[in-house]
């Protein structure tokens, strides 16, 4: 059967399909909004980094996440580390400077290794030319990251509108300060009310490696996790002036012990149980042993001097 409408119906057909198609259209284009605004807001959540000598066998940690969150619900929080050898600044140092460079701009790092807690010593908020900011206690913590990428701004933590209202502890700035400038920064306020500005901070002296004529002289800084490997202070370049190929021996003294192992690309390529010279992920030398702990059985505990000799 065939249907033939009068003109006047065929127009409201027309004007209803028409409406129907941007009433769809519209829905789309707002669909589309609500995900690119929710991507946006996805790709830029505030981000703290949080770094302490807390350990984990108290409520530390918890408590400033918690004044963190309650200040910035939307905070992501990564926990670089809190079992930094307690009040070892330089340790937290080489620890900020090693993480930092892989987080992008805007990231706030929270810091607290703070012995002087309590004292004349100030509280500051750094940022550095990458556009990260760093708080910290002006204790040095800020050195090898200073060094590496420059200083945009300092700001002494003054504001008491920034810090935890009701609370003003002598011993838990980590609380009590920095976890709630922290929180501040990562939600976006304006940091320039903070406190005021200052042309410099603390410095630690970082001990450098040392060229001679009978070889390298350098230092053992730390060790690498729960492995027993030595991280040293000497960096690729300072050890290629010696010479050396892959798969010579080196002969190297740590402490009171000397011995020749060999150099090396990755453990695999020595026996298990044996020693071997590499240079790890930081760029620096390192002596390890296969699924063994090389500060172990050469009883080294940092900080240790290091040596290695010229062929």
């Amino acid at each position: 059967m065939e249907t033939d409408f009068r003109p006047a119906e065929r127009r409201w057909i027309l004007r209803t399909l028409l409406r129907s198609v941007a009433l769809c259209a519209l829905t789309l284009l707002l669909l589309q909004g609500v995900a690119a605004r929710a991507d946006t807001r996805a790709q830029h959540r505030p981000l703290i980094v949080f770094m302490s000598d807390f350990g984990e066998l108290d409520d530390a940690v918890a408590i400033c996440k918690g004044v963190m969150k309650t200040i910035a619900p939307d905070v992501e929080i990564i926990d670089l580390t809190h079992q930094v050898t307690p009040y070892s600044i330089s340790e937290g140092s080489r620890m900020l400077v090693r993480t930092s460079q892989y987080y992008p701009a805007g990231t706030v790092f929270v810091t607290v290794i703070d012995p002087g807690v309590g004292t004349s010593r100030k509280a500051i908020v750094v940022k550095t030319r990458r556009g990260q900011y760093f708080v910290l206690p002006d204790n040095g913590l800020i050195t090898q990251v200073a060094d590496r990428d420059g200083v945009e701004t300092i700001r002494e933590i003054r504001n008491p509108l920034w810090q935890l209202q009701g609370s003003s502890s002598s011993t838990f700035h980590g609380r009590d300060v920095f976890s709630p400038v922290a929180a501040h920064l990562a939600r976006g306020d304006d940091w320039t009310q903070l406190g005021p500005v200052l042309t410099q901070v603390v410095r630690l002296e970082i001990p450098q490696a040392s060229l001679d004529a009978s070889g390298i002289r350098g230092l053992v800084v730390a060790l690498d996790g729960p492995y027993g490997n030595l991280v040293t202070n000497i960096d690729r370049e300072t050890f290629d002036r010696l010479g050396f190929r892959i798969g010579d021996s080196v002969r190297v003294a740590v402490g009171s012990t000397e011995l020749s192992t060999p150099f090396r690309r990755s453990f695999g390529e020595v026996p298990v149980g044996s020693s071997l010279l590499y240079i790890d992920s930081r760029g620096l030398v390192s002596l390890a042993i296969n699924q063994g702990n090389f500060a172990e059985k050469y009883r080294v505990t940092p900080p240790a001097p290091l040596r290695i000799f010229k062929r």
